[in-house]
């Protein structure tokens, strides 16, 4: 079973980069580390799921929150997750929660080739 999850948050042109990654796979389970306007405004498939932050909130209120909302979420032993979009805040937040939660991470992104793991 392969979970990918991604922040979807700021930067020009990286939803585009996001929404091929989930399309470019067959995920099993697809969680978007995303804001209300993500929530409301980034057309989702079957199997994505938001898991709404506040980024305004200090990196460890952010950290605390990702960990709280992903632990009964994640069932594998590692994730793939990608990091084109969002802040470094929200980065750092992120890898703190997944390996405070004990999980192995790698990271995907979409290259001329398509998807690959780098």
């Amino acid at each position: 079973m392969t979970e990918l999850i991604a922040c979807l948050s700021t930067g020009t042109g990286t939803w585009g980069h996001v929404n091929r990654l989930i399309q470019e796979d067959k995920w099993d389970k697809i969680i978007l580390i995303t804001n209300e306007y993500g929530k409301e405004n980034f057309n989702k498939n079957e199997k994505t799921e938001f898991l709404v932050v506040n980024p305004n909130q200090g990196i460890k209120e952010l950290k605390d929150d990702i960990y709280n909302k992903l632990k009964e979420k994640i069932k594998n032993t590692e994730v793939i997750i990608n990091f084109i979009s969002g802040s470094g805040k929200e980065h750092m937040a992120l890898i703190s929660a997944l390996l405070k939660l004990g999980l192995g991470i790698r990271l995907a992104a979409i290259t001329k080739d398509g998807m690959e793991e780098i």
